[in-house]
């Protein structure tokens, strides 16, 4: 199973099942945000990230949520496009969800590849992505759904400092 810091396996943790679930729908209480498949979808993933935190008055998240999203997405369109061109490309979705205690970010697309967190090779340039979303978010995991799978990454939210 890991360590408690991930999930990387396709049952999330029960409390968390519902929401995981509703990052796969396209209704419901998640932000969605359709991601092209060009590189320019990464940047414009992350601004939309960064816009909706501000809106949800979540601003200390910003960096680190951002970060994961590049992470994610990146992801996605290297391992979840179709080879060629010419084959109909699956469309790949960024969805938030806010809770009262969470932030729960989730990257659907139509690739039948599951993450799998490597051993880093430190002198490549890829291959260090989980190792970033799981270093960033409390915890993440995947979960197959009707149109491929669904990378989640969970965020809590800092509560009040104590003064």
């Amino acid at each position: 199973m890991g360590s408690s810091r991930h999930h990387d396996h396709a049952d999330p943790p029960a409390d968390l099942r519902e929401a995981v679930k509703a990052l796969a729908r396209d209704h419901g209480p998640a932000i969605s945000f359709t991601v092209a498949p060009e590189p320019e979808s990464v940047t414009y993933a992350r601004h939309f990230t960064a816009t909706t935190l501000r809106r949800w008055d979540m601003c200390a998240l910003t960096d680190d949520v951002g970060l994961v999203v590049t992470e994610l997405v990146t992801n996605a369109l290297r391992h979840s496009l179709p080879p060629r061109p010419a084959e109909p490309a699956g469309a790949i979705r960024l969805r938030l969800i806010r809770e009262a205690t969470y932030l729960l970010c989730g990257i659907q697309d139509a690739g039948e590849n599951l993450p799998r967190r490597r051993e880093p090779d430190y002198v490549a340039e890829t291959g260090r992505g989980l190792h970033i979303v799981e270093s960033f978010s409390s915890m993440w995991g995947w979960a197959r759904c009707t149109e491929g799978k669904v990378v989640w990454a969970l965020f809590r939210i800092p509560g009040p400092s104590a003064s």
